[in-house]
C-alpha cells in the first residue's frame, strides 16, 4: 500500500471522530431499541471474542450496496476478518473493524485503523438509507470512493453521516453483544486498549 493511501485512510479517525461531538447530546436511540428485521441478502455472521463473547448476524444490503457487499463477503469467505479487531469503539456512537492489513490480533495493531486489503478501493454507493442504531457502514477516508475493507457498526443514530458514508447493513440479531463491545479511550478518538475481536467472520445465504 502506498504511503498516500496510509495518509487517506489516517483521515478516517477524524471524520468518524467529528461525530462524537454530534453524539454526546444527539444520540436518538436508546440501548433498547429494537433490532432490524432480518431481509432477502446474505447474513454475515461475527464471532465475538475478548472482554465480551457472542456472535452478530448483519443482513447485508446488496440491492443498496451491491460492490461493498461482495467486498465484504469475499473478504469474510477468505477469512481475511478472523481475528481482526475493533480498534475504534466510541460510545453512543460505534464499533469501528474490518482493517484486515494492521488490524490482526496478536500482532503490532498500533496501525489498525490505517489500513485496507490488497484489493482496490470502491466507488461510493451512497442511498437514503439512514445511520441508525444497528446500522452498519463503510469506512473511509476524505475521498467518497476510498472505502475498502472496513466498516463500523452504530450503537446509536447519527443523522449527520447520512448519504455521506456506504450503508452496507443493519444488525438483526446480537446487538447486545455489540452493545458489551470494549469501549475505547474518547480523548484518544475511540482508540482501544487490548481490544476485542471478531475471532471468525462468516457468510450465510
Amino acid at each position: 500500500m502506498s504511503e498516500a493511501r496510509r495518509t487517506r485512510r489516517a483521515l478516517m479517525g477524524g471524520l468518524l471522530g467529528v461525530g462524537l461531538a454530534f453524539v454526546s447530546g444527539f444520540a436518538l436511540f436508546s440501548g433498547a431499541e429494537a433490532q432490524g428485521q432480518d431481509g432477502a441478502g446474505p447474513n454475515l455472521v461475527l464471532t465475538i471474542g475478548g472482554s465480551t463473547t457472542g456472535s452478530i448476524t448483519i443482513d447485508l444490503f446488496d440491492d443498496v450496496a451491491p460492490q461493498h457487499v461482495a467486498r465484504i463477503t469475499e473478504l469474510a469467505r477468505e477469512g481475511a476478518y478472523d481475528n481482526v479487531v475493533f480498534h475504534r469503539v466510541i460510545d453512543g456512537f460505534m464499533a469501528q473493524t474490518g482493517d484486515v492489513e494492521f488490524g490482526k490480533a496478536g500482532g503490532d495493531t498500533a496501525r489498525a485503523g490505517m489500513g485496507g486489503s490488497s484489493k482496490p478501493d470502491l466507488a461510493a454507493e451512497f442511498s437514503d438509507r439512514p445511520f441508525v442504531r444497528g446500522t452498519v457502514g463503510m469506512a473511509r477516508s476524505a475521498s467518497p470512493d476510498s472505502a475498502n475493507s472496513q466498516f463500523f457498526i452504530m450503537f446509536d443514530a447519527a443523522p449527520h453521516l447520512n448519504g455521506g458514508y456506504t450503508v452496507v447493513g443493519q444488525v438483526v440479531d446480537g446487538m447486545n453483544v455489540v452493545d458489551a463491545i470494549k469501549k475505547g479511550d474518547q480523548r484518544q478518538n475511540g482508540a482501544v486498549s487490548q481490544p476485542d475481536m471478531i475471532t471468525k467472520a462468516t457468510v450465510q445465504p
